[in-house]
């Protein structure tokens, strides 16, 4: 078939706002993401679980700055006075991610898994922000996290960004690199020069939006808002200036941009996990991972590693794949479940892939074989052949008219299905013609392969300059 453009996925979008379906191409190119990431964290000994829709309100607005973005549920006809409708306790919202609902999950569920608990999760989530490029009110997430019953080793924040590179790279889209920082650094970075404990939130905050706002309106917001002093807002923004995958480079870096100031405990405890992760890193998969000092993720729940990923040629897209360490996020009082995760927002990232015109699918239905009808009395020794097909895994349809063969040719030509079958005459074989290239043999629908097995499923071919970077996927 031919290359799905941008215009088709354009219309393909739903007329709802932020509210992205799919042509059947794209959906193909969805269901094969989704089959190649969930082989990956299989591999890696994850067990999907799959989440409700809804939490209650208290919980989904309990860390982070999220309580403007969350979709209420309520009745049509419900009463105002009810308690269900005006308690925070009661009340129900759509999860705005999936960090909160696998933290209630493992709660919930303590006494039966067994720890540490490595998961998978794909399903959608709902965030009312204004719809944009790359930004939707209804989207699919992928998450991979582990959680610890009352601590949880530092390796697994290596593993983490390892796994999901690896997921990625398996996919035919441009080279991901994953950036990564540590809060502890960032945090006793800021206390070794001064900063004040209770301005520490505001300052990591406001250093997120560095790649949004620039480095001025950054320094402005610290000084005029926050309220630190402008050589600590000048020493933040030299912190956030450091990138790079050498350990030691990066280490020296930091010590260095404190300008003469003692570096206090927990920077250097930051430091030696950020320094750990880049030694291994560089040992496992080289390339994947560069330190990157100006990401803090604005998440209240992060409490260490943190995680933002970058498509090469689609920097603008900003970060694919985010995530980081949550020491506290899930507790019941008395135990505690550290955890650490990464999420990739796969429906924006798809938005960029089909909507760049990157992949072209080679049909956008599933048939690899059209049977044709030779007459209506004889429909019945199609369905047979068709039969015959599938159960040996071979998706086939049967033409839904007994048109010349020409017609019925072409059907298959529009649908880009590759073969056609044909039953024979009494006393004579069947024959399958591969309509691309003409050629037209006997068959047997109890033996008969494609030359090319790759032919029984859609395949996704990278298209332009992503095609040097991945390969054909089905």
């Amino acid at each position: 078939m031919r290359p799905m453009t941008a215009a088709q996925v354009r219309q393909a979008q739903s007329s709802l706002s932020g509210f992205p379906e799919w042509l059947p191409a794209a959906r193909i190119v969805e269901t094969q993401f989704i089959d190649t990431l969930r082989r990956t964290f299989e591999l890696h000994g994850f067990s999907g679980i799959e989440t409700r829709a809804v939490e209650p309100l208290s919980e989904l607005t309990r860390k982070g700055e999220t309580s403007k973005e969350v979709y209420l549920l309520s009745r049509l006809q419900a009463d105002p006075s009810e308690a269900e409708e005006t308690d925070p306790a009661k009340q129900l919202g759509l999860h705005f991610d999936l960090t909160v609902p696998f933290a209630r999950y493992v709660l919930d569920n303590a006494g039966t898994l067994h720890f540490p608990f490595k998961r998978y999760q794909i399903q959608k989530v709902w965030r009312g922000e204004r719809p944009q490029e790359g930004r939707f009110r209804e989207f699919v997430q992928a998450d991979i996290d582990v959680v610890g019953d009352g601590a949880l080793p530092l390796y697994h924040d290596v593993e983490m960004p390892l796994i999901m590179h690896e997921a990625l790279s398996a996919l035919p889209i441009p080279a991901v690199t994953i950036h990564v920082s540590n809060r502890k650094v960032a945090q006793g970075f800021y206390q070794s020069v001064g900063v004040c404990e209770d301005q520490l939130a505001e300052v990591l905050r406001v250093v997120d939006k560095l790649d949004k706002i620039g480095a001025g309106r950054v320094a402005t917001e610290l000084v005029d808002v926050v309220g630190i002093t402008p050589e600590q807002a000048d020493a933040a923004l030299r912190l956030a200036e450091i990138t790079g995958a050498d350990a030691e480079r990066v280490r020296a870096d930091v010590l260095s941009a404190l300008n003469g100031a003692d570096p206090g405990e927990l920077l250097v405890q930051g430091l030696d996990e950020l320094s750990e992760l880049l030694r291994s890193a560089a040992r496992r998969r080289p390339g994947a991972i560069v330190a990157d000092l100006k990401i803090a993720r604005g998440l209240d729940y992060y409490t260490g590693t943190v995680y933002e990923s970058f498509m090469a040629g689609h920097e603008d897209l900003g970060s694919v794949c985010s995530g980081g360490r949550y020491d506290s996020l899930a507790s019941d009082g008395k135990r505690t479940f550290p955890g650490v995760g990464i999420s990739i927002g796969l429906s924006r990232l798809l938005a960029r892939v089909i909507g760049a015109g990157m992949l072209e699918v080679t049909r956008a239905v599933p048939t690899a074989v059209l049977v044709a009808v030779t007459d209506e009395e004889h429909r019945d020794v199609s369905d047979s052949v068709a039969d015959a097909l599938r159960s040996r895994g071979i998706a086939a349809d049967v033409s839904p008219t007994a048109a010349k063969y020409g017609k019925q040719i072409r059907f298959a030509d529009k649908r880009g299905i590759p073969y056609v079958w044909f039953p024979g005459a009494e006393g004579e074989p069947d024959s399958v013609k591969d309509i691309r290239s003409g050629e037209q043999v006997p068959a047997d629908a109890a033996t008969w392969l494609p030359a090319d097995e790759a032919d029984l499923a859609p395949r996704l071919r990278p298209v332009g300059a992503a095609a040097g970077q991945a390969g054909e996927q089905g």
